[in-house]
């Protein structure tokens, strides 16, 4: 599911770095993603994947990291089933 969120990421978050130099814990943010880039981030996601954030999830936190995203993806799915 990462190499996946890597490459919405790098489609979409128009980070100033490349995506695949960073860890899965890296701060997106730090490394050049905007307010604007996450919403285009979190609405690729969602056709991505094939799910919907629910407002509780829509905050900085839960599209901070691959890992964060990546749980949250998670957590959704695990609701889902």
């Amino acid at each position: 599911m990462n190499d996946e969120i890597r490459t919405i990421i790098r489609e979409h978050a128009r980070l100033s770095v490349d995506v695949d130099s960073l860890s899965d814990d890296a701060d997106l943010y730090q490394a050049g993603m905007t307010s604007h880039a996450s919403v285009n981030l979190m609405l690729a996601l969602e056709d991505g994947f094939d799910i919907e954030f629910p407002d509780s999830m829509l905050k900085r936190s839960v599209f901070e990291s691959v890992a964060a995203i990546a749980a949250a993806l998670g957590e959704l799915r695990r609701a889902a089933a």
